[in-house]
């Protein structure tokens, strides 16, 4: 019979799904301990806006399709990256 082996993928659901039917300690031999973190979570930074750059924000975010934090979390990327 053919031993099943752990999923190699980064999907947090296709990895829940499979270790919801199966159990770790079949499968002892393909872990390894990791030190660094796996999954980083992102951080949040908060910023006030006056009413009317919040406004203009919106406005020129809706004008493409998007939502005002999206177009701000494009602005960041397009300084970073000429920075």
């Amino acid at each position: 019979m053919r031993k099943e082996h752990i999923p190699q993928t980064d999907s947090i659901t296709e990895l829940a799904e499979f270790w919801d039917t199966h159990d770790i300690t079949d499968f002892e031999d393909e872990l390894e301990e990791v030190k660094e973190p796996v999954f980083e979570r992102r951080k949040e930074l908060k910023i006030q806006l006056e009413p009317d750059e919040a406004g203009e924000i919106e406005r020129l975010a809706k004008s493409r399709g998007i939502s005002g934090i999206e177009l701000i979390h494009e602005w960041v990327r397009e300084k970073l990256k000429a920075a």
